[in-house]
């Protein structure tokens, strides 16, 4: 099925559509909704759908780590605009082929990811599906209104920041489809794919720091998510191709595949890493406070700039690249 716009022109119809409340801080349109609570603190709610066929295949995804992401992709979202995840919601439809044995493991693999974050399942909902098997998980997180990062803020002049190595969950997909999914060599990136690690220490660090102006987390590549920030905020923004964090075993896969390492990052999606724009004066502050904190390393990619569109240098020449990640209902 297509849509007119496509996944970006559906969310817009919804959100022009919904109402409002004194209480809400952020509606449609940023990784989580948040609303007030108590004095100063907010709560962060977010939700996500995998579909088999669509964001799985249990060809080559075991049920334990696909438990374990799809807690993961959830609790990232929380880590996008610096919070702390609490509890959590899953609904499950699930075909008549899913056995005792497989829903077990992918609880084990759920469960597990809510432990190493101190997030509780409190609820959800469990239904047959004659086509394919369904999950929807809903994460709910806190922190304080002072420290809360959205999309929108990001200024001209800002530079554009990334948590880690981009395109290493696109490359692992593509392993898999090649049948390399046990292949020792091949394992760091085919995890990436299969039980990526939300960066939520990250996103605290960076929302206690006060430097951060805008945030989200990687899910759909970098042209398609900084171009997300871009049109929240206002501005445009100028990627350095050679800027971009590839890791070395990621090019070797490049090759392998017969791909543009590049353009995994770019357009790939799945990574979760954070991506963030602070003040360039901020810059050498921010890499020293997380390497303390984390022992991450921060990579700059690019830089805020007035104007719309994400725009990618690269040999001297100049291209846009907005929205060149996955989308639904194109």
């Amino acid at each position: 099925m297509t849509q007119s716009g496509g996944e970006r022109g559906i969310i817009a119809r919804i959100r022009q559509a919904a109402g409002s409340s004194d209480d809400l801080v952020i509606g449609i349109g940023d990784d989580c909704a948040v609303y007030r609570t108590a004095q100063g603190r907010v709560s962060l709610v977010t939700t996500d759908t995998m579909v088999a066929g669509v964001h799985f295949d249990s060809a080559w995804h075991p049920p334990r780590e696909l438990g374990r992401k799809a807690a993961s992709v959830n609790i990232s979202d929380i880590a996008a605009m610096g919070g702390l995840p609490r509890f959590a919601l899953l609904s499950l439809a699930l075909t008549p082929a899913c056995a005792s044995q497989w829903l077990d493991a992918f609880m084990s693999g759920f469960l597990a990811v809510l432990a190493e974050h101190g997030v509780v399942l409190i609820g959800g909902d469990t239904v047959q599906s004659e086509q394919a098997s369904v999950l929807s998980v809903t994460v709910l997180g806190e922190m304080a209104e002072t420290e809360l990062i959205t999309r929108k803020g990001a200024r001209p002049g800002d530079v554009v920041l990334v948590s880690g190595f981009l395109g290493e969950a696109a490359a692992g997909l593509a392993l898999c489809r090649m049948g390399l999914v046990h292949d020792p060599v091949w394992q760091p990136l085919v995890g990436a794919h299969l039980d990526p690690v939300p960066q939520v220490t990250v996103g605290r660090v960076l929302a206690a720091s006060g430097f951060v102006h805008a945030m989200q987390d990687l899910s759909d590549g970098l042209a398609t998510d900084l171009a997300h920030i871009c049109a929240e905020s206002g501005v445009g923004a100028v990627v350095a191709a050679e800027a971009v964090p590839l890791s070395p075993l990621l090019r070797k896969a490049a090759a392998t595949c017969g791909r543009s390492p590049l353009d995994w990052a770019l357009a790939g999606g799945e990574d979760y890493q954070l991506l963030f724009t602070a003040g360039e004066q901020q810059e050498a502050s921010l890499r020293a406070l997380v390497r303390e904190k984390t022992g991450k390393e921060l990579f700059a990619v690019g830089r805020i700039v007035e104007g719309q569109g994400v725009f990618l240098e690269e040999a001297g020449q100049c291209r846009e690249i907005s929205y060149r990640g996955y989308e639904h209902f194109r």
